[in-house]
């Protein structure tokens, strides 16, 4: 699973203008890791990736980051061949980030936009999950329900709002209290422009690459059990109970 994240500089312009910033964050991630699945250094061969936004940290401050789902492998289509990474690295991830920072600094500028000021820490995690199950499972809960669940706002008293986070370091539960209408706006932050998709795929994994998933697929030998349709209900009749069989069926006048 590698996570990219936004630096903080440019957390301001992205939520000024999220629906820009956002589908600039997916093209640069995107764009930056089929380029090194396509390196011979790295890999040389195509890769699959499913990314998800998130905008929120644990203690719902904005902290917009994206987590990319790779499978630690690729193919190559000339050769039909899948070429797996050995071992628990991938890529590195200082070299992500140099990449990433320059490609989205290179891409930005063609926007009316005021470009904060470099240097900036550009951080890049990447890190192996095994089968990735876990990942996804984790991943797959924020889909589902809004940033905050309501078992976690524990008080509501004199115009302050009460809600429990679990530290990222110690992983222990803390509290947080926050006056109302700061408590809204911390919400409101999260909430995504009007039909924009938080889920995206890329690479192999794509909608519109059904033929190259289908060649992974019988590459890896991957065999796709059938969908067992559900028997229809039986109509019995009314007096020996044995099942009728169906040839129409008529409405009755008015």
């Amino acid at each position: 699973m590698i996570t990219f994240t936004l630096p903080f500089q440019f957390r301001a312009l992205a939520g000024r203008f999220p629906k820009q910033i956002y589908a600039l964050f997916f093209l640069c991630v995107a764009g930056v890791l089929k380029d090194f699945g396509l390196n011979p250094k790295h890999l040389g061969a195509e890769i699959g990736m499913t990314m998800v936004l998130h905008t929120n940290s644990r203690s719902l401050n904005y902290h917009p980051h994206i987590h990319v789902i790779v499978p630690g492998g690729g193919i190559n289509r000339s050769r039909k061949q899948w070429k797996k990474k050995k071992g628990r690295y991938l890529f590195n991830q200082d070299n992500l980030a140099k990449v990433f920072r320059a490609r989205f600094f290179a891409k930005l500028s063609k926007f009316d936009f005021s470009i904060p000021k470099a240097p900036f820490e550009w951080i890049v995690d990447c890190r192996h999950v095994g089968k990735g199950a876990a990942a996804i499972k984790y991943l797959s809960k924020y889909l589902y329900k809004g940033v905050i669940a309501e078992k976690n706002i524990v008080a509501n008293e004199n115009g302050k709002v009460t809600f429990r986070y679990i530290d990222s370091e110690t992983k222990t539960p803390k509290y947080r209290t926050l006056p109302g209408e700061d408590f809204i706006y911390l919400i409101l932050q999260h909430v995504l422009p009007k039909g924009f998709r938080r889920v995206r795929d890329y690479g192999f994994l794509h909608a519109n690459a059904k033929k190259l998933l289908s060649l992974v697929q019988l590459v890896l030998h991957v065999i796709i059990q059938e969908i067992e349709l559900r028997a229809r209900p039986a109509f019995k009749c009314s007096r020996c109970k044995s099942p009728m069989v169906v040839i129409g069926f008529r409405l009755k006048p008015g």
